[in-house]
This record gives C-alpha cells, structure tokens and sequence, in this order.
C-alpha cells in the first residue's frame, strides 16, 4: 500500500502553457515524430491555418503565404489582423478571442480562442505580428510566456497577421515535416474555399470547382459514371463510383477536414440508400449501394460541436440553433436534389444500377465462403496463435490510442523479439508463416479463402469496416533484405488491391531498423545507415567492434526495445495524388515484364548507394 499523504499540498493549479504542455494530447491529439500526418506539427500549422482561412471565409483576403524551412514555420494572411490592442491576449490568455461573436464570424473552424495557444505553448519560438490600417504590433514568446512586446509601430504592410513558431523538441523530439501530408491539407482548404489562394514554399494552390476537383485529384482513374455533384445554401457533395473494394469519404465542417466523420457522414450514408432504392423501387442491402463509392461532403453549420480539439470529429446534431438537424437537412438535401439528377440522367442511372447488381452478385457469392473463415478464423485461435495482442486499442476512448500499433512480421525470431520488447499497452504483434500470396488481380475472395489474409483482416477488426479499424499504426516489420522486401510488397499489394483507405488515411507504415551496431567498452551505438556508421566511427575514435545485422531474428530483445520505444523510426507508405492504384498495381505485380526490367535496370542501385 502506498505511503503518499493525500493532502492541500497535492491539489496544484497549472498555469495555462504549463497546462498545455504537460496535457498536449487534450488539445493536438497525439505528438508523433512527423511521420504520420495527424502528428502534432501538423495540428500547430492547422490551428494557425484555420485561423487565417477563417479571415477567407468572412470576405477578407484571398492569399495565403506558408514557408518551412527546416523546423521554421510560417504563415502570412491578408485578412483584417488582429486587433492590435488584443494581440498579446488573443495569443496568450485562454479562452479570449473573436469566434464567440458570431456577427464578426459566422460558421468558422475556429471556436473556442485555444488553438493558437496551443501552438504558442508548444513552440519553443513563437512570433506574432498583426498589421491594420497602416499599424503594426509585434509579440514574441516561448514556451508561451512572453518574451518580447514592442509598442504599436507605423507600417507599410498590408493588412493581416504574421504568425512564425518553432515547435518545441522538447515537446516533440526528433520531427520532420513530409511536404505530401501539408499539400494534402492545404488542397482541403483550397477545394473547400474556392478562389482562395494558398502560397507553400514557392508552389501555388487554388481550386474553382470544389469538391469536383477533390475527387478527380484523387481518384487517379476516372469513375464508372461522371461524378454527381449537388450544391446547396450551407451544403456541398459530390461521389461516384470506382472499381476499387471499400467505401472512401472525405467530410468537411466549415472548411475543417473531418477525417473521422461524424454526424454528416452518417446522415450521407442513410441518405443515399434511401434515395437510391426509393429512385430503383428495390430493396438493396446498404452496402451493396455504397461499395465502391468515393464521395466528398461539406456542410456549414452555426456554433459546430466537435468531439475533441482537434476537431476530427462532427458531433453537432442541429445546423443552426434554430435549424433542422443536421440529419434531416442532408437526408431532405440527397432526397430532393439526387432524385431529380438521376431523372435528368439515365444513362448514369443505368450504370449506378448495374454496379450496384454486380456488388451484389459478389457478396452474396463469397456470403458462404465467409462464414467458413469466420469458423476458421475461432478455430485458429487467433489471439494465441498468430496475435500477441495489446491492451488498448484505437477504437477506444484512452488517450494513447494513436499510439496502437500492430506490427507484421515475419519469422517466429523477429516475431519472439518484439513481442518480449513491446509495450503490452499499446502494441500488438501479428506473426506470419511464410511469405503472402500474390492477390493482384484477385477479388476478395481470396481474403476469406487465404488463411494467411483472413487472420490479418480479422486481427485489424476491418472486415465490416474499416471505421472499426483496432489500431492507428499498421507497420510491416521485415528483414532489410530481398525476401523481406518482397514481402513487404507483397502486403502492401494486399492493402492497395482490398484495403487502400489505410494507405491514404495514413495509417501503414515500414518499421526501420539499424543495420550496424557500432561500440567499444564505454558506448553502443545503433546506426541505420553507412553515413550513420562512418560518424559513430568517429565519435568511437575509430576504435569501435562494427555488427551489420543480417535480419530482425539477430536483434536481441532488450536491444529490440530501442527501436519500437519513443525512438522508433517508422517510412510512412503514401500513394502520392498523381498515382493511380490499379496502375501502380499492374506495373509492379502485374504481367509487364519487360516494361518492369526495363524500369528495374534505369533504377539499379547498389547496396553503398542505397546506404
């Protein structure tokens, strides 16, 4: 029992950065390294971001200019500024801000006068500068106490905000920026907001057709019908569908990317079903309508309630205080406005229809076959067999379920190694037996009928859906040699052919690992590449014993425990805007040979240079 003394002494009052930086997950979700692109350092942009967008929104200045340089970020508006006088505490008193005045700003991101707190709290630098009428005043912080304020100066610049902050490492540790993720953020502004301008690193971003230009960017190959797109007072949406397996959405509340949708998206759902079989007079099963769908939603709503900071999440159910709910205004919208294109369109009526038949035909053909696998699936007795499970999963309430992760290896070596390393809290270890089957080309059937793939699918809880998905990181854990790259193509073939929403929504990952280990009597060090090597040599006085680890099964566990700690260095595996799935697919696994030789033979590397 313990013998802590419970009294006055152990109630505190934080200040509020002391606050923030010691509960950061309550307002930026998970800190990550970078990696991913729900990460910390790309929660600060947004929150300055929204801020500036949000000046768009009420009819003030179309241009945007973003810079990064390193861990340097910075973003320039052409709005009204900040009110001068209010500046310091626009920025560092909590709860203080414009959005409660819904005259100055209705249906806006910003709500709550936290979020560039936030990001003043948890930056080690952060600068702030606001010009208006020819006026400038300039604040300066870290750590979010202030640093410097300077008296209200005279200005030539344009009126506006500049905001420039370092997130702090340590805070966030060793971070990178991944140029991929913020493009991906700042085309959702642009494509929610169009005429707005965004500026980032010399590249330019705008959009004129809305959600049309969101789902043509990234579909890579055209749909099965042109794309349907209904526009509304407050409402936007636009879907097709593609040939590809799963459901992919893309959902926005006042121009805020709301990656895990919420009421909107489960009002889009039910209304499509009902629309299309009140329009086809049949009874079709929900997801023979919706497999295949890539579909865009926006809504603006007054005073929006998300279920966290970050704002991932609508959980608003009216659209304006004294609106309809959110529910009956996008059912009512569908309804009307997708009734009536259909009539108009026959042809696409027919090609809705027929691909809705044929989602039909497969599922009730491999109906059978899953109900064996599940029966499989019990008998293999998963969680002893082939899971090493973790305590806590993504889909839970627990504040550490971005950090649930479930690694795939190879081997029972590797497989032993992390599952004595792990943390039982969060990381799960899923062990294969031998290499996976090549399914390119193949329908999902073989995800039933493979043992291998059945038990994978069933370990990540993504048969239904992918919503229910049991953990945030997916990382595929194999020997840095060719059969471990061969079979790490091999399961990203998997998820692209039968999961791909995993890939865009960030969630599969490549486990790195050191390839030397270079020591002498006083010091290991672990280095993941040749030039790594050669500064550890250095740092040893050239006096060092130099391993090259051949496989993970080398790699005892009390060393394992250094790479899948805090440190782990995870490649996130992205499907870049450009690139088509199913063309990605036929060039890599498909019959091309002399194409793929071809490509193979200009790209040869040899292992130095690859080091």
């Amino acid at each position: 029992m313990t013998t802590e003394v419970y009294t006055e002494d152990s109630i505190l009052t934080l200040d509020w950065q002391e606050h923030i930086r010691k509960r950061p997950g309550m307002y930026i979700g998970k800190l990550g390294d970078g990696s991913s692109p729900d990460d910390g350092i790309y929660v600060l942009l947004k929150e300055v971001l929204d801020n500036s967008v949000d000046e768009y929104m009420m009819g003030y200045g179309k241009n945007i200019d973003i810079a990064i340089e390193d861990d340097n970020v910075q973003v320039r508006d052409y709005g009204r500024g900040i009110p001068l006088g209010k500046l310091v505490e626009a920025s560092s008193v909590m709860n203080t801000g414009a959005k409660y005045d819904s005259k100055v700003f209705k249906k806006t991101v910003g709500l709550n006068g936290v979020g560039i707190k936030a990001v003043n709290a948890l930056s080690q630098k952060f600068f702030i500068q606001a010009y208006r009428e020819g006026e400038m005043k300039t604040a300066e912080f870290s750590e979010g106490k202030i640093v410097k304020e300077r008296k209200i100066e005279k200005t030539n610049e344009e009126n506006g905000t500049l905001v420039t902050f370092i997130p702090d490492i340590e805070i966030f540790g060793e971070y990178r920026y991944i140029s991929e993720y913020i493009e991906k953020m700042l085309r959702n502004y642009v494509y929610l907001n169009t005429g707005l301008s965004l500026n980032y690193n010399g590249t330019r971003f705008i959009s004129k057709n809305g959600l049309l230009d969101l789902l043509n960017e990234n579909m890579g190959s055209p749909g099965l019908y042109p794309i349907i797109q209904l526009k509304g007072e407050d409402i936007e949406i636009a879907f097709t569908h593609g040939s590809h397996y799963g459901e992919e959405y893309y959902t926005f509340v006042n121009g805020q990317h709301t990656s895990q949708g919420g009421a909107h998206l489960t009002a889009f759902k039910e209304g499509l079903a009902k629309t299309i079989r009140e329009f086809y007079k049949k009874d079709f099963d929900t997801s023979d309508i919706r497999t295949s769908v890539i579909a865009a939603i926006s809504i603006k709503v007054e005073d929006p309630i998300f279920e966290s900071q970050t704002k991932t999440k609508l959980g608003s159910k009216d659209i304006s205080p004294n609106g309809p709910t959110i529910r009956n205004f996008i059912i009512d919208f569908i309804k009307e406005h997708l009734d009536n294109f259909l009539h108009k369109n026959p042809e696409t009526a027919t090609i809705l229809l027929n691909k809705i038949i044929e989602s039909e035909k497969e599922r009730k053909a491999i109906s059978s076959i899953q109900k064996l696998a599940k029966e499989r699936a019990k008998k293999a007795n998963l969680h002893n067999r082939k899971l090493r499970d973790s305590r806590i999963h993504y889909n839970s309430d627990d504040e550490r379920r971005y950090e649930t992760t479930l690694f795939i290896t190879e081997g029972d070596s590797a497989s032993g190694s992390i599952t004595i390393s792990r943390d039982v809290n969060t990381q799960a270890v899923f062990s294969l037996k031998g290499k996976p089957l090549n399914c390119y080309g193949m329908t999902k059937k073989v995800v039933y009928e493979n043992e291998e793939f059945n038990l994978l699918q069933a370990a990540m809880n993504i048969e239904e859906d992918i919503e229910n998905l049991r953990y945030h990181n997916i990382v595929i854990a194999t020997d840095a040699d060719v059969d471990g790259m061969h079979i790490r193509l091999l399961l990203i073939t998997f998820f692209l052919q039968f999961f791909p929403d995993l890939i865009r929504n960030g969630h599969l990952y490549i486990l790195q690992t050191p390839l030397f280990r270079v020591r002498n009597k006083n010091k290991t060090m672990y280095c993941y590449s040749e030039n790594e090597k050669q500064k550890a040599i250095k740092q040893l006085n050239g006096t060092a014993e130099i391993t090259r680890f051949k496989g993970l099964g080398e790699i005892s566990p009390d060393e394992f425990k250094h790479f899948i700690g805090k440190n782990i260095r995870l490649e996130p595996v992205m499907l870049k805007r450009e690139e088509s799935v199913s063309g990605m697919l036929t060039f890599y696994m498909g019959k091309n040979t002399p194409d793929r030789q071809d490509f193979i033979i200009a790209n040869l590397k040899t292992e130095e240079e690859v080091l």
